[in-house]
């Protein structure tokens, strides 16, 4: 079977806010649109189902993000995931500049769990939390310098 990540979900608290931090990091509205009925119902797998949602795109064409921000029924507010928890864990991006990515995260009050790291000389990274709580892993491939 030949098949191909379309895009990743993440449900948001407040969908504009998720957008300006996305896009800050150099992503792109593709499109929104408000969706409800009875084919969100079957496909989502609940009654009244009706939200805003957004669909970005990374730079490189090949990444998408569709973000949604529930009107009915309410959303569920959780504790922020921890990074060792089973289920949904992060997105990943790679930057060309981590200094620059963090800029643009703090300028979003969101800012590494503890710090950045290198691995074995290849990548500097770090985990923010993003809005929502949205675990954002930013990295920085080491062997890419201009």
């Amino acid at each position: 079977m030949d098949i191909k990540l379309e895009n990743v979900g993440i449900a948001v608290r407040d969908l504009e806010a998720a957008i300006a931090f996305f896009t800050d990091l150099g992503l792109t509205v593709l499109g929104r649109d408000t969706v409800s009925g009875s084919w969100t119902d079957t496909a989502v797998g609940l009654d009244g189902n009706h939200a805003n949602i957004a669909m970005l795109q990374t730079p490189d064409g090949l990444g998408r993000l569709e973000l949604f921000e529930y009107l009915h029924p309410d959303a569920i507010e959780t504790e922020p995931t921890q990074p060792n928890e089973i289920g949904m864990h992060r997105v990943a991006f790679s930057v060309p500049d981590l200094d620059a990515a963090l800029e643009i995260a703090a300028r979003h009050g969101c800012h590494p769990l503890r710090g950045v790291a290198t691995y074995e000389d290849i990548y500097r990274l770090t985990y923010v939390r993003g809005p929502s709580g949205i675990i954002v892993m930013l990295a920085q491939d080491l062997r890419q310098s201009d």
